[in-house]
């Protein structure tokens, strides 16, 4: 009994020196970790709105609802936003730039954990650009691929959903 219980204690030290080490790294590497996810993002919003100087959040309390997508002379010139949408086996996530006249310049799968090599090809380029110069509130030349139907409509959905949410917004913004 009295060996369990210092068993017991060591472990209880283990732990104790082993949260403190992980709780020191998480404080000293926070500022990086935050500055490489903004990077990351600035840098998928270029890709898919690759006309733009500059982008402005359009936030609700915290939550970003889109971005304005602006030129060097902050002219508008689109917007960009998230669409997410359940696929076979989680929730798909894209980032959708889309031109002011509701036609969408590129769109990227930033999340995604679907089945490898079925439905994670909704991330391939070859799905991707179908997407390029379509309407956002129809889609109708955007082919689901074949195997990967639920993912392929999952993305499709979501963008053509996220897009009609957009126009009202937009609508009564002005």
């Amino acid at each position: 009994m009295k060996e369990m219980v210092r068993y017991g204690f060591i472990l209880m030290l283990i732990c104790i020196i082993a949260a403190g080490l992980l709780s020191g790294v998480n404080t000293l590497t926070r500022s990086k970790i935050v500055a490489q996810a903004l990077a990351e993002e600035q840098a998928a919003l270029k890709e898919v709105m690759p006309q733009a100087a500059n982008f402005t959040e359009i936030k609700s309390g915290q939550e970003v609802l889109y971005y304005k997508a602006l030129d060097s002379q902050d002219n508008l010139i689109g917007f960009v936003f998230k669409a997410g949408g359940k696929g076979y086996s989680s929730v798909i996530e894209t980032l959708v730039g889309m031109f002011a006249d509701g036609k969408i310049s590129a769109i990227k799968v930033i999340s995604l954990n679907e089945t490898p090599g079925l439905g994670m090809r909704v991330a391939e380029n070859s799905f991707t650009r179908q997407f390029n110069n379509q309407d956002a509130l129809s889609l109708s030349g955007v082919q689901a691929i074949t195997g990967a139907t639920i993912s392929s409509r999952a993305v499709m959905d979501s963008v053509v959903k996220k897009a009609q949410e957009l126009q009202e917004l937009i609508k009564n913004d002005k």
